[in-house]
């Protein structure tokens, strides 16, 4: 009786590393403390999302007496000027404030009076980089803090809160792909007078990617294919910060004129980082960094997306040959990858504003994106005259 019990339990609830992932990912989420056991260590860790001075006081409370430490990214790490390529920990005392930590972990310049002891980096450990894994996937600021505790002591917490093994976080991200059904389906017409069939897919982090099926695509053939990440900004409000808008509705036209295809609109927002994140690397972009740099100064790498979840829906719709509408190298080799076969590639060449200039100047020049227009609107643009007169504003 019991191992049917058992198996039942398996078959609702999955196995026990899922569903403590799972649950970890939405106290993540929620702002609240998890324990992550390693081999060698276990820790106490809370997000750093919505902190503040109660909140640290309360975390350092509850580690005591250990001292927290504040957990970074590599990339956060290096734009502190601190040499690093995987995460590190910095030891917090007790006088470090709230908005000392959030200055670490999300202003463009820390404030010249932090204390010097702040950057005393270390190697984070492994049950730390799962927690940094973990915060990047509820996509909220990209750091944590944690504390050094006993698997003995970790169980006289608070019931509440929820322990899982760092090895479960890796596999969880893995296991999401796999994960993906079909949650619903139906005929949409849009106004540009497109036949579409929208395939809403969802997965294990409650996310919904969409495949949009323009018209009727032949699957026995190459079929063209869009991978867009969801740009609210620019999709539904149509900024012109970016380009993003702009391609979805050029891919419409070009699949309409094929004759057929798949959009496939992916839940990753501001190139994986989420909504809010997007919001903050705009501020840093303001204050004069590019999009390259605005993700990785944040803490983020500057592309967060894995397509693995793109090709899975593919797979799932019948369609294993495509000709990818891209100008990203990286979506190319992120399918073929995960074994969809590349027939070709259709460019999307969209309008070069004075908004989006130096976001598309960035793409070309860092990020490896061929667009053969905008290098050819650079060597044609004037050449700033060299100890010219200001303008009068």
């Amino acid at each position: 009786m019991g191992n049917d019990r058992l198996n039942l339990s398996s078959i609702l609830l999955g196995s026990r590393e899922h569903v403590g992932a799972s649950r970890a990912l939405a106290e993540f989420r929620s702002g609240r403390p998890v324990v992550i056991a390693g081999s060698t260590e276990t820790l106490l860790c809370l997000p750093v999302e919505g902190l503040d001075n109660d909140r640290l006081a309360a975390f350092r409370a509850l580690a005591a007496p250990i001292t927290p430490r504040l957990v970074l990214t590599g990339s956060r790490a290096r734009s502190l000027g601190i040499d690093a390529d995987e995460p590190v920990a910095i030891e917090l005392s007790d006088d470090v404030d709230s908005m000392t930590v959030l200055s670490l972990v999300a202003e463009k310049l820390v404030p010249e009076n932090t204390p010097d002891f702040v950057f005393l980096p270390e190697p984070a450990g492994a049950v730390a980089d799962a927690a940094i894994d973990l915060v990047k996937l509820a996509q909220v600021l990209p750091a944590v803090l944690v504390a050094d505790t006993d698997p003995a002591i970790a169980s006289a917490f608070d019931p509440r809160i929820v322990t899982i093994e760092a090895k479960a976080v890796a596999r969880f991200r893995k296991e999401a792909t796999q994960s993906l059904v079909i949650a619903g389906e139906a005929h949409v017409p849009l106004s540009s007078s497109v036949r579409t069939r929208f395939v809403v897919f969802h997965d294990a982090f409650g996310e919904d990617s969409v495949a949009v099926i323009v018209g009727t695509p032949d699957l026995s053939k190459p079929v063209p294919v869009r991978i867009h990440s969801a740009c609210l900004t620019g999709d539904v409000f149509g900024s012109r910060r970016c380009d993003c808008g702009d391609q979805l509705k050029l891919a419409l036209a070009r699949l309409k004129e094929a004759g057929g295809g798949i959009i496939l609109y992916l839940a990753q927002e501001g190139r994986g980082v989420g909504l809010a994140n997007k919001m903050r690397t705009y501020k840093l972009q303001d204050a004069g960094l590019d999009t390259v740099d605005a993700n990785t100064t944040l803490g983020f790498d500057d592309d967060e997306r894995d397509y693995a979840v793109a090709a899975r829906m593919l797979q799932m719709l019948g369609a294993t040959r495509v000709i990818l509408l891209t100008n990203n190298p990286d979506k190319l080799n992120g399918i073929a990858q995960a074994g969809i076969e590349i027939s070709g590639r259709m460019p999307l060449e969209t309008p070069v504003n004075a908004h989006n200039r130096r976001y598309l100047t960035a793409k070309a020049e860092r990020a490896g994106h061929q667009l053969d227009h905008v290098i050819a609107a650079l060597a044609e643009a004037p050449k700033p005259v060299e100890n010219a007169a200001p303008r009068a504003r």
